[in-house]
């Protein structure tokens, strides 16, 4: 182990020590369950680890947590939302249909929901709320302007970027 790895090991251990407890205890107050809170924590240290140039010369340590698990707790929220229009949706198609969908279609829906996450994750988040609040909120472009300080314009282009992003989304990163 080299030296730089030695002092990154050990900026992660004092961090953890230092912090994880009051993080678990600030999510356990923020999300009302323990097991949620336990997991965002857990995924939190995750990305500590993931993003390690980031660690180095951190000065707020727990407005850095609470702002990568509030972020993380978003990306969860948002991933939640999908999930559930998708059954939504299923159940509505299932209510019209005499059968299920197979399995074959279920998991090309899958797959799409995956890639349409993705895409979300890569656009600047008013993007991403325009998409969200439009498409599956069924917002008009006026009501996501208002919410967004923007123009209806301006929301066109958010959703035309997005539209666009989905068309030439990659699934096998380079």
């Amino acid at each position: 182990m080299t030296a730089g790895e030695l002092v990154f090991q050990n900026q992660v251990h004092a961090l953890y020590s230092n912090h994880h407890g009051w993080l678990y205890g600030w999510l356990r107050r923020k999300l009302g369950c323990p097991h949620r809170a336990a997991d965002v924590a857990q995924n939190t240290f995750l990305r500590v680890l993931a993003a390690r140039d980031a660690l180095c010369g951190v000065e707020q340590p727990r407005a850095w947590l609470t702002t990568t698990a509030t972020r993380l707790i978003i990306d969860e929220e948002r991933r939640r939302q999908i999930e559930q229009a998708y059954l939504a949706e299923l159940a509505l198609w299932a209510q019209d249909c005499e059968g299920y969908p197979s399995p074959e279609q279920m998991l090309v829906a899958l797959q799409a929901l995956e890639q349409l996450s993705a895409v979300l994750e890569a656009v600047p988040c008013n993007a991403r709320i325009a998409f969200v609040r439009h498409y599956l909120d069924g917002e008009t472009h006026a009501t996501v302007a208002a919410e967004l300080g923007v123009s209806t314009k301006m929301v066109q282009k958010y959703l035309a970027r997005v539209l666009l992003e989905c068309r030439s989304f990659d699934p096998l990163p380079q």
